[in-house]
């Protein structure tokens, strides 16, 4: 027989009770109840994090029976929407829909930020990657990557590489560059993906590594000429153009991820029940359409794989930054 008094006893079943009962109702498929779901998207809308986001969303919304809005907070490259969801309940009503630069890049450039990217999160599902493509003005001289390269050693610091922004993942791609070849070009940020293109193609700089989407109508159009591709595997769409390991640059396979975390603590049944939902959205021939036309390859896979690919991503970068001495400008 207990000896326990007994209103510490009634406690202490009543939290037992509780915990079966949060675990059942998980179990029996319960959540979300009926209550909306906020999936955070850290950048502005119109961007392929966003629009992807919000068709994935709103598949979602219909398999799990409730509401998923998508709430855009931009700014900080990314870290704002990433801070806001870091702190919310890890309940399953507040996701993030984000990119390799929260997760995996700005921290490391940033200084102390409001949350842990990996401590800070339970990894869903990665939902595709982005290759990119390094791309000269049809003008320029280059016609290969050791052109450029031989180039630019031949008239340090003179050629100019285009970026969306301090932080992103097209200026790590070009520091990269620098770091592998031994060279020295000059970073032009600029506010987004868009305007650095047009310079590249007005030719005010040299160079820039695009997102494949973006770019690849000017290829085409023979405004832009193509050097070689991010990806570990030629695009079928640039069938002639060699991947950058084929162009002598070992280990440069660099590709933006979009994925999706939940704060850290989140319970496992719910994270499952996510990833599944997500994955199977994924194969909704819309969103495959979708996914071509963003130049978005589609992905799924597990939560550990996220978890595994965000940590390597975030060494790579890491090393990057610190060995060029890289700073948030």
């Amino acid at each position: 027989m207990s000896t326990l008094p007994s209103p510490l006893r009634r406690r202490l079943l009543a939290g037992a009770c509780g915990l079966l009962a949060t675990g059942s109702a998980l179990a029996q498929g319960d959540w979300p109840s009926g209550r909306v779901i906020t999936w955070v998207v850290p950048y502005p809308p119109g961007g392929s994090t966003d629009v992807l986001g919000r068709n994935v969303a709103q598949r979602i919304g219909t398999a799990l029976g409730t509401n998923v809005i998508v709430d855009n907070k931009a700014g900080a490259t990314g870290t704002i929407g990433a801070a806001y969801v870091a702190k919310a309940a890890p309940d399953g009503y507040t996701l993030l829909g984000t990119s390799i630069g929260p997760q995996a890049i700005a921290p490391h450039l940033m200084g102390k930020l409001p949350y842990d990217p990996i401590a800070g999160f339970e990894p869903v599902i990665t939902i595709g990657t982005i290759p990119h493509i390094l791309v000269v003005g049809a003008r320029q001289p280059y016609r290969t990557v050791a052109d450029l390269v031989a180039a630019a050693k031949a008239a340090p610091g003179t050629l100019a590489f285009a970026s969306g922004g301090n932080g992103t993942i097209l200026q790590m791609q070009g520091e990269l560059l620098k770091q592998q070849t031994g060279t020295q070009f000059i970073h032009v940020p600029y506010k987004g993906d868009t305007p650095a293109l047009q310079d590249t193609l007005a030719e005010q700089v040299n160079f820039m590594f695009a997102p494949a989407a973006a770019a690849l109508p000017h290829v085409q159009a023979g405004k832009l000429r193509a050097l070689a591709v991010t990806s570990a595997a030629r695009l079928k769409a640039l069938p002639d153009v060699p991947t950058m390991g084929e162009a002598g640059m070992k280990d440069f396979v660099v590709e933006q991820w979009q994925a999706v975390f939940a704060p850290a603590k989140t319970p496992a049944p719910i994270v499952q029940r996510l990833n599944a939902e997500i994955a199977k959205s994924l194969t909704d021939p819309a969103i495959v359409a979708l996914a071509d036309k963003l130049g978005v390859t589609l992905v799924g896979g597990t939560p550990r794989q996220l978890g595994d690919l965000q940590k390597a991503d975030s060494a790579k970068w890491a090393k990057v930054i610190r060995d060029g001495n890289i700073k948030a400008e």
